[in-house]
This record gives C-alpha cells, sequence and structure tokens, in this order.
C-alpha cells in the first residue's frame, strides 16, 4: 500500500461527508451487514468521491459471498466492481483516462488501480499484470480508504484508478456491466486474434459473461455459435443473443461433446470457457477442432482441472489464458453499447435495481441461478 500523501505535499479537497451507509460482508454466506463505514477526511490528488447510481452484482462477488473465493484476512470487506455514479468530491489534478478534467457533477466509471511502477506496469506495460492491483473486493472495509466496493452509497475512486467519463447514451446499467463482464469478454476476444467470419465458436456459460461473449461472437461474424449451460431461461436467454445452437448441461459429458462435435461439424474453430468449472477444461479440448483456439477465461483458483494434454499436441490446439481486463478494455466495452446497445435484447439481463438493505437477497438470488445480472442502487431505501 502507498505511502499516504501529506496534506502539506499536495493540495487536497475536503469531502463532503465523513462516513457512507454500506452493506459489508462480515462472514461468507451469511447477510451482508448494513451501517456506516468511514470516508477518508480528504479527498487526494487524482483521487474523486462518488455517488453510486448503480452497482452490477458480478459472478465473482456471489463466489466471494458465498465463501467459493476467499483470501485470507480479506474481511470486512464491501463487495461490487461494476459500479458507476455521480463525482461529489474530487482532488486536485484528477482527469479521466483520456487526460480530460473531472469535475463535480460529471458521472463516472472506473478500472481498478494499477500502481504504474512494478514489471507488469513498465515493462509488460499490462495493467491486469500489475503486481499491486486493486480492486474493491481486495481491500478492508476497516482499513482506509474503507469504501471502495459498489455496495455504498459513496465510493472513494483511489488516485491509481483509471477513470473514464461516460457518455451520456450509455445507460448505468450498461456503463456498470462494461467494468468486469463485457470488459473480460473483449480482452478475451482479442487474446485470440479475433473470430475469423463464417468461424464456428463454442461458449461454455450462459451467466453475463457467456451471453455477452454469444452476442459478440454474432456480431464479430462466426458462422456458428453454440453456447453451453443452462437453465432454460438462460438458453433461451443465448438464443436470444445469437446462438445458433444451445447445449443443456444437464447431459453427461461425453455426451454434450459428441453433440458439440457434430453440431460443429467435428470441432469449433474457438471455444471460450466463462464458466469454470470443474470439467470444463476437459470438454474445451475435446470439442475444438485441429488447431482450434481455446480461450480460459472463467476458471479461478489453484483447483487441479484434467486437460488431456496429448490431445493439445495431437490436435496441435493454442490454449490462451485472459484474464479480466484493464481500463482499455473497459473504454471498448462501453464504446461497444455505445454502438450495440440496441443491437441486443440487453436489459433482460438486468433485474430491477435493489436498495443496500436488499443487496444480500440479490446475492442469495444469483446464487441459486435465479437473477443473471442482479443490481443495486444504493440511493434506493
Amino acid at each position: 500500500m502507498s505511502t499516504p500523501i501529506k496534506e502539506t505535499e499536495l493540495p487536497v479537497s475536503t469531502t463532503p461527508r465523513v462516513s457512507t451507509r454500506a452493506a459489508v460482508l462480515t462472514a461468507h454466506g451469511q447477510p451482508l451487514s448494513i451501517g456506516e463505514i468511514p470516508l477518508p477526511p480528504t479527498v487526494e490528488p487524482g483521487a474523486a468521491l462518488v455517488q453510486v447510481s448503480c452497482t452490477s452484482l458480478c459472478g465473482t462477488d456471489v463466489h466471494l459471498w458465498s465463501g467459493a473465493m476467499t483470501f485470507p484476512g480479506m474481511l470486512p470487506m464491501v463487495l461490487g466492481h461494476e459500479m458507476v455514479g455521480t463525482v461529489v468530491a474530487v482532488g486536485d489534478g484528477t482527469v479521466d483516462t483520456l487526460g480530460r478534467p473531472v469535475s463535480i457533477g460529471d458521472r463516472i466509471g472506473w478500472s481498478e488501480s494499477t500502481c504504474g511502477t512494478c514489471f507488469g506496469c513498465t515493462v509488460l506495460r499490462e495493467p491486469v499484470a500489475c503486481s499491486s492491483r486493486g480492486y474493491g473486493f481486495l481491500q478492508r472495509s476497516d482499513v482506509a480508504p474503507y469504501a471502495t466496493g459498489g455496495l455504498v452509497e459513496y465510493c472513494y475512486v483511489t488516485p491509481g484508478a483509471a477513470k473514464l467519463l461516460l457518455p451520456e447514451q450509455v445507460a448505468d446499467t450498461h456503463a456498470a456491466m462494461s467494468g468486469c463482464a463485457a470488459k473480460t469478454v473483449l480482452r478475451a476476444f482479442s487474446r485470440v486474434g479475433g473470430i475469423r467470419p463464417g468461424a464456428s465458436v463454442v461458449v461454455q456459460g450462459a451467466g453475463a459473461l457467456g451471453l455477452f461473449a454469444t452476442a459478440f461472437a454474432q456480431i464479430s461474424g462466426a458462422g456458428r455459435i453454440v453456447t453451453v449451460g443452462g437453465p432454460d431461461d438462460r438458453l433461451r436467454a443465448a438464443t436470444a443473443f445469437g446462438a445458433t445452437d444451445t447445449v443443456d448441461l444437464s447431459a453427461a459429458p461425453a455426451e454434450r461433446i459428441e453433440h458439440i462435435l457434430d453440431l460443429t461439424g467435428g470441432g469449433a474453430d474457438y471455444v471460450f470457457d466463462f464458466a469454470g468449472a470443474p470439467s470444463v477444461g476437459e470438454e474445451a479440448i475435446g470439442v475444438a477442432a485441429h488447431r482450434g483456439t481455446v480461450a480460459i477465461v472463467g476458471s479461478t483458483g489453484p483447483v487441479a482441472t484434467p486437460v488431456a494434454l496429448g490431445t493439445v499436441m495431437g490436435k496441435e490446439l493454442s490454449v490462451v489464458g485472459s484474464l479480466n481486463g484493464d481500463i482499455a478494455d473497459y473504454y471498448r466495452a462501453v464504446e461497444f453499447f455505445g454502438t450495440f446497445g440496441d443491437r441486443f435484447p440487453w436489459d433482460e439481463l438486468f433485474s430491477t435495481p435493489v436498495g443496500l438493505g436488499s443487496a444480500s437477497d440479490a446475492l442469495a438470488s444469483m446464487h441459486r441461478l435465479g437473477e443473471i445480472k442482479a443490481v443495486v442502487d444504493p440511493r434506493l431505501p
């Protein structure tokens, strides 16, 4: 953690509040605790204090809430890393990623913070490789700057966070989703070099990422798009988002592989893992065409996954990992929604917004696959 800037060194802006209402995760699988957490007394140069208008919940939030994904000493914490809002206080010299001044009243979104000095930032020039990459779910809510997650009324956007002034035509929900789900998909498609027109694509997973990927594959010119997932309502959504075929998870893995091979004429040119299930790797290799490309995007954690390396060799497959996304991917995701915001029924992905007091119910519902993309508006009661 960087050393706090002293007020005598650089000018700072006093925050209009000393605390914010928040929904805090204090125990996995339990209801969030609703209460007040501190805000920094001043806004550092390059930082901003934002009144959150929309936080869309991500599968990662659900994993963190349930305990399926955890870190030593992470609690208490504020969930949420897909959010947008209006600036209510701003530090000296704060600009967005394009160098445009950020002012009180501006609507902004932001990507995770980076240090700018580590090997990943300076040599690799990859923000996702930053050794000090900051995300809302890596910051305890009882340690300054406290309110960096999305389930707060007021969020402190740190100096190292890459900020973006948002165009008026992009809805809050679309801009929020761009902060993780959409930018993650765009990075994955970029990592495989884009989709060859007429190619066959298999999308593993029918959650928000899988459905967005299905739509992006269709826009990219894929000829055959097979979305694998469940339950039935999500597979119907996949068809609405451009899937030419859907495959239900209720079938046995061997049956799914055989069915997909039949649909794709012997194998898919591109296979994208947006599911992260234990069988994903084996199935991805199994349904890929000779010299096909497999992108691993949804698998998290150190759990071993069986993969037939002999098949990777025999098919001469390219296997690519893709981690989240950075401010460039976020910018392109917002730009995408500005262009294709009315091409697909995007609003069907999002549930009716609820207040912080109902955030626990929204997380539990997503955990049960009852919602695709829960939305929290902290301004609601």
